[in-house]
């Protein structure tokens, strides 16, 4: 994938940081979006050039907003000749606990718009370009069985966001497939905390009894599947939707949880 160009929304920590640091490392520049992490951000496309002799860049901007992405896009568009790669990592997330009823109009819009109006906005700026080169992936996240739009108990927005980008996953899938454009969903399991910027080798030899494969999963677990769905060789695969969850049930565990 040499000489690709990806970018990464919501990318300077977490999983993304570390599929920055996968795809990098494969000889992809990469464009790191960001909200307010502009330090993290800064310090990974320093790192990333250091190591990897890519050209990358960081570029600060809100994705629930059209005219944000559409400066994000601007920007990236003058430093290179095209986005190769959109891997939609930003979702916004509320961890509070709350039923949809008690939801503000200002969280769900919020919600509705990080996780599923901003890949449209961002493809409808950047499947042009993709079309003219007849080459494109698009790489949206989802969760543990989004493709059956099962109910998600005090998750309501984020819920409905990522079922319906399931949906619009399959749909550009189905819609550029003519034009040399794969779009696939990645749903990770239940890696949390420092474990999203681990390597997997650092998971060996720890148990977590919870999930069935015996350890716990890492940022590379996800971001090694993501390298996979970019590759130039993985055209034949699109529309998917796939888990890495270790074979965890992860909303079957929250309900049993619940009762």
């Amino acid at each position: 994938m040499k000489n690709k160009t990806a970018l990464i929304t919501g990318g300077a920590a977490g999983i993304g940081r570390r599929t920055a640091m996968q795809l990098a490392e494969e000889g992809v520049n990469i464009i790191i979006n960001y909200r307010t992490s502009k330090n993290e951000a800064e310090k990974l496309v320093s790192e990333l050039s250091e190591r990897y002799n890519t050209r990358n860049i960081c570029i600060q901007g809100d994705i629930t907003e059209y005219d944000a992405c559409e400066k994000i896009v601007s920007q990236a568009m003058q430093e290179f000749p095209s986005i190769d790669i959109v891997i939609h990592n930003a979702g916004p997330y509320i961890t509070e606990r709350k039923k949809m009823a008690d939801y503000t109009f200002h969280e769900w819009n919020y919600l509705i718009n990080g996780n599923l109006n901003a890949v449209f906005y961002l493809s409808n700026l950047i499947i042009p370009s993709m079309r003219n080169q007849k080459w494109g992936r698009i790489i949206t996240v989802g969760y543990d069985r989004v493709e059956s739009a099962p109910g998600w108990i005090y998750r309501s927005a984020f819920a409905a966001a990522k079922a319906g980008l399931a949906s619009l996953t399959k749909t550009i899938a189905l819609e550029e497939a003519e034009n040399g454009i794969t779009a696939n969903m990645v749903c990770p399991g239940d890696i949390v905390g420092d474990w999203k910027e681990s390597v997997i080798e650092d998971s060996l030899g720890i148990s977590d009894p919870s999930v069935p494969v015996g350890r716990p999963g890492t940022g590379q677990d996800v971001s090694r599947v993501i390298s996979f769905l970019a590759h130039e060789q993985s055209s034949f695969i699109t529309g998917s939707i796939i888990p890495i969850t270790g074979g965890k049930d992860v909303l079957g565990k929250i309900y049993r949880e619940r009762s």
